[in-house]
């Protein structure tokens, strides 16, 4: 049996290809994002069952919009619903990319 390197070590080395960081950074919104909405949750004591419920929708529903996973972005109405679901309010910011000139 072979020993398989762990994900971490896997990461670090996948990240030193340019085009795969670069993939991976830009994908680091959705899941800042993501953790935002499982925090809140969780500090509005709701399960996702919950959520799901006072959304009229379905637990896997819920599941997927929480998922680091998923790289799908959920529409701004659904965030909004899911920030007032669990007492929050959803706020959005426009910054300078780094890019920009």
């Amino acid at each position: 049996m072979t020993n398989r390197p762990s994900f971490e070590a896997f990461k670090e080395k996948a990240l030193q290809n340019e085009e795969v960081k670069a993939e991976y950074d830009a994908l680091e919104p959705i899941f800042a994002l993501k953790k935002q909405m499982i925090k809140a949750r969780l500090e509005a004591k709701l399960s996702q069952e919950d959520v799901a419920n006072l959304l009229h929708t379905k637990k896997s529903n819920i599941s997927r919009l929480e998922s680091p996973n998923s790289k799908n972005m959920p529409n701004l109405s659904t965030l909004m619903e899911y920030a007032k679901a669990v007492g929050f309010n959803l706020e959005i910011n426009l910054t300078r990319s780094p890019l920009a000139s």
